[in-house]
């Protein structure tokens, strides 16, 4: 099913159109450049090192300096973690000790920070923190939540982890670096090694690798030197690999877990949710009050002054200009409380989602080309975002985009809403803040989006197209 308004624009969107991730810096349709709000996800900051380069990077030698940090770290670590189990485990008959062990269990939290700070500054990955600690009321809700504090329970499987791991991982590294440094050096300094007999009788200084064969020739010298750079070039990635099993390590212990990223994120959307509908509730009221209020105070007072007129044989013409005046008043009135109605439930979609983003597309400033192909009926909550995010990006696209023209499809993918909103502006929009004069701006359809569990996706490079795809649920669990 295909609806089309005024001129469709000549860059139409299709299929190919490239849409940024949902977690990535995005950009609203139109909107002026600004700085992408922290995500509060897991984000890699590492480069690529080519392999007969590697030795040299400077990733390669970070890495390296965490191993020798894991090591000096990971046995104060270990040791806590080992204490913190025993200690509590044998406290546990004196109940109120267990505090003790719950503390314990708490500030095991700073080895995890710790250990993000590590990961952060030498393996180039940013890890959010877990959940503060939330104290509980009540003896036994808040001994239970000092020692079933999971993102303390998880650094000390860290540290315990971490430290046969930062032994293993040093040990090979520092053996492959050596052997490097070794063979590659090998030519200077083997002239001071103390002479050795072969089992011919001969004297050799140089390394003895197997019986009676020295590193003292010209040719084994040069052999054994490459040999020291094939490992300097193992060595880097042998480093690299240590590290990213650390990396794996940090990721999978010292962040937040799926279940509590997504309990934040459903706490956040229900605060911003609430605060939006709050604020809208507060811009309703002062509308009624400082418009429709007072015009429709105005009516009465015309009204009455009319009917003075006409009860005391005043002048007939004057009383028919003050309920011509009133009845004008009247009708704008009407106006105000249609605009405000259509704020909190457009009434087009009473008619469906498509004849909703129809009546748009005809008073898009801009022409705007409308696509619907959905076969499911979408739920109302799902209806009324969709409906206001097409409205908020369309203005943005002729107020800012300085655009020829919008494409709007609304598909069904996968069991899921999908709405596209394309422009073929100049590009380089980037979220900002609400603005106060008006409109929510990215942030605010991104909250919108947020709490019925869907997400918003931009692309929109210099010079354009902007692209802007909104992700939702056919409905929503109620």
């Amino acid at each position: 099913m295909s609806r089309t308004s005024p001129p469709a624009p000549s860059d139409r969107f299709d299929g190919s159109d490239s849409v940024g991730s949902a977690g990535s810096a995005g950009k609203a349709v139109g909107e002026p450049a600004a700085l992408e709000p922290t995500s509060g996800a897991v984000v890699h900051r590492r480069q690529t090192a080519p392999f007969w380069s590697a030795p040299f990077a400077r990733r390669t030698w970070q890495e390296f300096g965490y191993l020798w940090v894991a090591l000096l770290l990971s046995p104060v670590g270990f040791t806590y973690a080992v204490f913190t189990v025993s200690f509590t485990a044998g406290i546990a008959v004196t109940v109120v000790g267990l505090f003790l062990g719950g503390w314990l269990v708490l500030g095991a939290r700073g080895w995890g920070a710790a250990f993000r700070g590590l990961g952060r500054g030498l393996l180039a990955v940013d890890v959010p923190a877990p959940a503060p600690h939330v104290a509980r009321r009540g003896f036994w809700r808040r001994l239970g939540g000092l020692l079933g504090d999971a993102p303390g329970w998880r650094a000390l499987a860290f540290v315990t982890a971490a430290f046969p791991l930062a032994i293993v991982a040093f040990t090979v590294s520092v053996t492959f670096l050596a052997v490097a440094l070794g063979g590659m050096t090998h030519w200077y300094w083997s002239r001071w090694l103390p002479a050795q007999q072969a089992p011919d009788g001969s004297w050799h200084r140089g390394t003895q690798l197997g019986t009676g064969w020295f590193v003292d020739t010209t040719p084994r010298q040069v052999a054994l030197a490459a040999l020291g750079v094939l490992f300097a070039l193992l060595w880097a990635q042998v480093t690299l690999a240590m590290g990213h099993l650390f990396r794996l390590l940090t990721l999978a212990l010292l962040g937040p877990t799926q279940t509590s990223a997504r309990v934040q994120h459903l706490e956040r959307s229900r605060g911003q949710a609430v605060a939006e509908g709050d604020a809208r509730l507060r811009q309703i009221e002062r509308d009624l009050h400082d418009g429709t209020q007072a015009r429709l105070v105005a009516v009465a007072m015309q009204l009455g002054e009319a009917r003075e007129q006409l009860a005391s044989g005043g002048d007939a013409a004057e009383a028919l200009a003050l309920l011509d005046t009133a009845h004008a008043s009247t009708k704008d009135a009407m106006v105000e409380l249609r605009e405000i109605a259509r704020s909190i439930h457009p009434p087009a979609l009473d008619n469906g989602l498509a004849v909703a983003l129809d009546s748009l597309a005809a008073r898009s400033a801009v022409p705007v080309t409308v696509d619907v192909d959905m076969s499911a009926v979408p739920g109302p909550e799902v209806e009324t975002i969709v409906y206001f995010c097409a409205a908020e990006l369309l203005a943005n696209v002729a107020r800012h985009a300085r655009a020829s023209g919008a494409y709007v499809r609304l598909d069904e993918v996968d069991g899921a809403l999908r709405l596209r909103v394309r422009d073929d502006g100049v590009g380089g929009a980037a979220p900002r803040a609400p603005r106060p004069q008006g409109g929510s701006g990215l942030a605010g359809l991104r909250d919108r989006v947020a709490t019925v569990d869907g997400t918003l996706e931009v692309d929109s490079p210099p010079g354009g197209p902007t692209v802007v795809t909104v992700n939702l649920p056919l409905t929503v669990a109620g």
